[in-house]
């Protein structure tokens, strides 16, 4: 089945952490997130993938090529943003009259579930949540066999069953992708769900897991789930006197100093050091040549590439972007006194994270000086620096 993948957004849900990079792009374990994706869809049976790329696209094109592992890739550019159903609509060129599927591309997907979405199209793929007024919700028959329509985030929900972005459409659907502008100022792949099912019966085909990564926080639930799956395999340069505790990554060409605590799941990938004497625990992911140095403490974090955080820091909890430098001494927090959840702001907004914990999200390239404290929920943009001895209280 023709697979296409929408990757073109410009992430801003993201930022800083997609200033130099488009959002799929960004790391879940050993690879982009986007990899991630399109692997679940040949599982699922995919036998060609269309990626619709836009903002800055040629790093995708540069990472898969024509061919990824054997599966043919093709590209076709959304010059302007416009929304799911224009970017669908630019990829119809490259579909003919058969039934294909649709995947955003900012989308973990569990491969058996999204098979079992593959094989019954015309189908979308649905998820059961406990806060559905926070996603696109399904409206259903009363014997729930099929979708009648899609809400989004509604204040009342007809139903906890939610749209994970995967859907398999007809062959005649790329007729249907005139759709109107939404209230957003964007053409919507759901209005065209919303003509689907006018025109055929939609199956509601309900997965076992699935994960929309579009918030900093929930780059952290994506290496939990990817990383939390590997099993232990120690192939770097370990330090005799290092202590690896549970189902711990250590790449070839990584570096464990003596000293170290690694309670697993953790992964240090290729390049990295880490030590002496640094503790690691949590679901943490230490990106290839990343740093992490003397009586250094990271918890349940991404350390991108090239990050370093050399000297008597604790980071928790946190999204760490790549070529970030944190002076000696520098603490974040992650823990609000209140136990409320942590709020970040997002596109000028303040968000709750729904986490008890989260610490700081730091842009490429930012920079702080020694002994600096950031406060639970800040982030540091692409370039930031602090002076020594600064307190962090805001963005």
């Amino acid at each position: 089945m023709d697979t296409v993948i929408l990757a073109a957004g410009e992430g801003t849900r993201m930022r800083p952490l997609t200033a130099d990079r488009p959002k799929p792009m960004l790391p879940v374990a050993d690879r982009p997130l986007l990899e991630h994706t399109i692997e679940a869809a040949r599982s699922a049976g995919a036998d060609r993938i269309i990626l619709v790329i836009g903002y800055e696209g040629a790093a995708i094109r540069e990472h898969f090529g024509d061919v990824w592992d054997g599966l043919p890739i093709e590209y076709v550019e959304q010059s302007t943003q416009d929304g799911t159903a224009d970017a669908l609509q630019v990829a119809s060129q490259e579909l003919d009259d058969e039934p294909f599927a649709v995947l955003n591309g900012d989308g973990l997907y569990d491969p058996q579930s999204l098979r079992a979405v593959f094989e019954a199209g015309p189908a979308v793929g649905a998820m059961r949540v406990p806060n559905p007024s926070q996603y696109g919700v399904l409206e259903l028959s009363e014997d729930e066999s099929r979708v009648t329509g899609v809400i989004e985030k509604p204040s009342d929900p007809p139903s906890d069953l939610v749209n994970t972005g995967a859907y398999v459409f007809p062959g005649e659907a790329v007729d249907w992708l005139d759709v109107a502008e939404s209230e957003r100022g964007e053409r919507e792949l759901t209005d065209v769900l919303d003509r689907a099912c006018e025109s055929t019966t939609v199956a509601p085909v309900e997965m076992d897991r699935w994960l929309d990564v579009g918030r900093p926080w929930e780059l952290l639930d994506a290496n939990e789930w990817l990383i939390g799956e590997r099993s232990r395999a120690v192939a770097g340069n370990v330090h005799p006197g290092a202590d690896l505790q549970g189902r711990v990554v250590v790449e070839p060409g990584a570096t464990v100093r003596h000293g170290v605590v690694i309670e697993g799941p953790a992964m240090i990938r290729e390049g990295a050091t880490v030590g002496p004497n640094a503790y690691i625990r949590g679901t943490t992911l230490v990106d290839r040549n990343a740093q992490i140095g003397h009586a250094v403490e990271v918890k349940n974090s991404v350390v991108m590439a090239g990050a370093s955080i050399a000297h008597l820091s604790y980071v928790g909890d946190s999204v760490i972007g790549p070529d970030v430098n944190f002076g000696a001494g520098t603490v974040v927090a992650n823990l609000r006194h209140d136990d409320q959840s942590v709020r970040v702001t997002v596109k000028g907004e303040s968000v709750d994270t729904g986490r008890r914990k989260f610490g700081c999200v730091c842009g490429p390239g930012a920079k702080t000086g020694i002994n600096t404290s950031l406060n639970v929920g800040v982030t540091l943009d692409a370039g930031a620096t602090t002076n020594p001895g600064a307190v962090v209280r805001r963005d």
